[in-house]
């Protein structure tokens, strides 16, 4: 992994350098997964790079192995949670409901979830 930069400012960055606390569900080198403190599902879960990214457009193609990363976390998330099936989303930027400026999947399970 390329070298780890964080914003001081950005909830996710503390709760990644454990400044503040989270409910863990998974974490490895690249990725923190934790519970969301306003599940919109039974099981909500926010799979997130220990690196700062604000949006997915911040993501060069050098490090683009972070989303394969991301995705072998939702992958874990999933097997440790026992999830039968679940639905992923990124919210990528403010005009797109992107609260935490900080790239992150939503895993969602656990009540039937509409599809869109």
């Amino acid at each position: 992994m390329s070298q780890n930069r964080a914003n001081p400012d950005c909830l996710f960055c503390k709760i990644v350098a454990k400044n503040l606390p989270a409910d863990i569900v998974y974490e490895d080198d690249w990725v923190l997964a934790f519970r969301d403190i306003y599940p919109k599902a039974e099981t909500h879960i926010l799979c997130v790079p220990k690196k700062h990214y604000e949006t997915t457009m911040d993501i060069v193609p050098a490090e683009a192995e972070i989303f394969t990363r991301l995705m072998q976390g939702v992958q874990k998330v999933a097997e440790t949670l026992a999830l039968d099936g679940f639905k992923i989303v990124i919210n990528n930027g403010k005009s797109a409901g992107q609260i935490v400026p900080h790239v992150h999947i939503h895993v969602l399970s656990g009540r039937k979830i509409k599809a869109v």
